[in-house]
């Protein structure tokens, strides 16, 4: 019995979807828009079009500007930034450790126990959290205070007697997946501000030491002790559960790649020595651009009307930060007068990310 009922629903699910579709078939073509939705896809499918000769032309253009990244400061749009990272897990570690990310839509807090064997995380809390949108405008101070204040609220949820506790001195690592310029492996200085951030007064300044000072108001006994990009974090735990892993890619609500690098191939840099004989370099890859990148007239458009034009050409093409707003842009013009588009459209009136 209860078989049948699910097979019924289905079929009657099915049904409605069909009808559905058809009336807004009839909709769509006796408003002469059948057409024209065809036309935008067809001109969208020609503009998105890279074929292989055409991708191994923007590898080759990715490989140039890594080089003059590489070679001088300020002389590639791939920034190719230094992160004093220069030994990635063994596998080994033990302990409990605490971690905080700040990057995107979200901010996150974790606490994770390894247990000193490679892929061996005994136990992990994780809580995201929405930024309020007046804290990526306002100062930094109110940012940093936020991020302290839930934080302590995170470890007192978390606490397993003495171990975590707020009195016992501990180490933490804070991702900030911005451009920095890296002086030390915990501390750099902010270069720009990406993602709709815009906290004026925290341009040039360092970092973990804001941070650090907002802990210690709230009385929270701990130091940063790593401070790196969200790639870099993500090759950290990729080495971790794989030693052969030295490179990492993040799609977000940016873009962005790193890598190991050998240091006598950091040309900006001579003389640089670390016990590796390597170092892992932030790409900061957003800001690429080549003539050879697919680019259509949304992402033209976009591009024009975003607060930073001419900056973050590659991310703002491929981002989960912009893909919403080309959605948008697309659907508006496939059928501007359609209730049923105009529905659609109305839902991705904010910008979606993907996780």
């Amino acid at each position: 019995m209860g078989r049948a009922v699910v097979v019924v629903a289905a079929v009657a699910a099915a049904s409605a979807c069909a009808a559905a579709a058809v009336l807004v078939g009839r909709r769509v073509r006796s408003r002469g828009k059948w057409e024209r939705m065809l036309r935008v896809l067809k001109e969208l499918e020609e503009g998105c079009d890279t074929p292989v000769w055409r991708l191994k032309q923007v590898v080759d253009a990715v490989a140039v500007e890594m080089h003059a990244g590489l070679a001088s400061e300020g002389g590639s749009k791939i920034r190719m930034l230094l992160t004093f990272v220069d030994n990635l897990p063994s596998g080994k570690e033990k302990g409990t450790y605490y971690a905080l990310d700040l990057g995107g839509t979200y901010f996150r807090v974790m606490q994770v126990q390894l247990g000193g064997h490679r892929s061996s995380i005994l136990a992990h809390e994780v809580e995201r959290y929405p930024i309020p949108e007046h804290l990526l405008i306002s100062r930094s101070e109110g940012l940093f205070d936020f991020i302290a204040s839930v934080f302590k609220q995170f470890v007192e949820r978390n606490k397993n007697g003495s171990e975590c506790s707020l009195d016992k001195r501990r180490d933490l690592g804070f991702t900030f997946s911005f451009p920095v310029k890296q002086t030390t492996v915990s501390s750099g200085i902010l270069m720009k501000w990406t993602k709709g951030f815009a906290i004026e007064d925290m341009v040039g300044r360092e970092v973990a030491e804001c941070l650090q000072e907002a802990l210690i108001k709230k009385g929270i006994n701990i130091r940063v002790a790593a401070l790196v990009n969200d790639t870099v974090g993500t090759l950290a735990l990729g080495h971790y559960h794989d030693a052969d892993t030295v490179a990492a890619v993040v799609f977000g609500t940016g873009t962005n790649a790193c890598y190991l690098e050998r240091t006598d191939a950091i040309i900006k840099c001579q003389g640089l020595l670390t016990t590796s004989g390597c170092m892992v370099v932030n790409m900061e890859w957003g800001n690429f651009w080549s003539s050879h990148l697919p680019r259509t007239m949304y992402d033209v458009e976009l591009d024009a009307d975003s607060p930073n034009p001419n900056y973050q050409g590659f991310e703002k093409m491929i981002s989960g930060m912009y893909l919403g707003e080309i959605v948008r842009r697309i659907i508006l013009r496939m059928s501007l007068e359609s209730d049923f588009f105009g529905t659609i459209c109305s839902k991705l009136s904010t910008p979606f990310i993907l996780r």
